[in-house]
């Protein structure tokens, strides 16, 4: 499972150094790459089994509103293979690099079964919204606290 935060730099190319930690996770789960979208002004990277799981389930779903059709379009359209290279990286294509507003400083955030590719300031804002919005709702403590922590 992907665990925990690592902060990074992405470089000029648009290349991302993904921690060992993680290059071990993404070799266990299909190979030598992964596979990246767009989500939450975010990206998310999942490997290539936990990618082909995602799909089957999205092929599978029932739903067939406009907003899924779009959903469908919009995330698997939008997204893109991306191999490890000889030195543990990724290149992040331009149009996910705007996407997501990665400039420079960058986090990577484990998610459990796929990791999030954050610009650092937007990481920064989506700590800030959960401890200011989030753990003020009710509603969002209970459901915490049903997972007993």
């Amino acid at each position: 499972m992907f665990r925990g935060s690592s902060y990074h730099t992405i470089d000029a190319k648009g290349r991302i150094i993904i921690p060992t930690r993680f290059r071990e996770l993404v070799s266990d789960n299909g190979g030598d790459g992964l596979i990246l979208s767009g989500m939450d002004n975010a990206l998310v990277a999942y490997p290539y089994d936990k990618w082909a799981e995602i799909e089957d389930r999205i092929l599978r779903l029932a739903e067939k509103s406009s907003a899924m059709r779009r959903f469908r379009r919009v995330f698997i359209g939008g997204s893109s293979d991306c191999p490890l290279d000889k030195n543990g990286r990724i290149l992040v294509p331009p149009s996910l690099r705007q996407y997501a507003k990665l400039e420079k400083d960058i986090v990577l955030v484990g998610v459990l079964d796929h990791f999030e590719i954050w610009a650092r300031s937007q990481w920064d804002a989506e700590n800030r919204c959960f401890e200011d919005e989030d753990m003020q709702n009710e509603e969002v403590k209970n459901e915490i606290a049903k997972l007993g922590l």
